[in-house]
């Protein structure tokens, strides 16, 4: 999976579009220093997003933005 383009949106938010869903929408908003998936506008036309992809998912944009390590150093990734 690619991370197709990114943007900016309000409140803190991150709007996503990858490779392997391109007719979906992926918000992502930060949670300290780093960003996860919030909501999605899925559409019929992608395949079902698996907690597997959004993992990817959150990888790639942290690594784009420059925020992986903060992200693979979260708390909630201890339990993983």
């Amino acid at each position: 999976m690619k991370l197709s383009r990114w943007s900016f949106d309000r409140k803190n938010r991150i709007r996503g579009y990858f490779d392997k869903f391109p007719n979906s929408t992926i918000y992502f908003r930060r949670i300290k220093r780093y960003y996860s998936v919030y909501s999605l506008d899925w559409s019929e036309e992608d395949p079902l997003v698996t907690m597997e992809d959004r993992e990817e998912m959150q990888q790639l944009l942290n690594k784009e933005i420059g925020r992986l390590a903060a992200y693979e150093n979260r708390k909630s990734r201890e339990h993983l």
